[in-house]
């Protein structure tokens, strides 16, 4: 029984690190990434950026739960385009911001990331953009799929990996 255990928690580590590894030289073309543009680099936008990411990462969070591959992501978030924008835009003007939210879902070229030890290398990425406004300002990006994203964490941007693989090795171990 213990060999077998072991061999499961071998094997489900390799396939839960084969979704977005860091040395593998196709990376780009296994995530889709998501930018939250902000309108500019003053205070007050780059404040409400954060907002409109709470509500987006909330809202993504549920609906891209079980997502399978890269090409039921991308379905997935093309899908929902109308939708992120009226959350931005809720968002927006419930802060007294009269500027809009625009979408986009492209392939674009981005540069080397390097995250809480994540590297993402330059290459052109799918990714869902949500401008805001201008879309002028510093953004802020997670990787949808597989789900990796960057929430602040004592003044810090850190990893938060989410993944069905890590979620039902955590349950399956927590009563040993």
């Amino acid at each position: 029984m213990k060999k077998f255990l072991l061999l499961m928690i071998t094997l489900l580590s390799i396939f839960l690190f084969v979704g977005c590894d860091k040395s593998k030289p196709d990376l780009a073309s296994e995530c889709v990434r998501i930018h939250i543009r902000a309108n500019s680099n003053s205070s007050e936008d780059q404040a409400v950026k954060l907002k409109v990411r709470d509500a987006i990462t909330s809202y993504l969070s549920q609906k891209l739960e079980g997502v399978k591959d890269k090409e039921q992501a991308l379905a997935t978030l093309n899908g929902l385009k109308q939708n992120l924008v009226n959350i931005a835009n809720r968002v927006l003007y419930q802060s007294d911001f009269d500027y809009k939210a625009s979408i986009t879902l492209s392939n674009e070229h981005f540069p080397d990331r390097d995250y809480d030890g994540y590297f993402f290398p330059e290459g052109n990425y799918d990714a869902l953009i949500l401008r805001l406004g201008k879309g002028d300002g510093d953004n802020w990006w997670c990787v949808a799929f597989p789900p990796l994203c960057f929430v602040p964490s004592g003044g810090k941007e850190k990893v938060v990996y989410k993944s069905w693989i890590k979620e039902m090795l955590d349950k399956l171990f927590s009563g040993v």
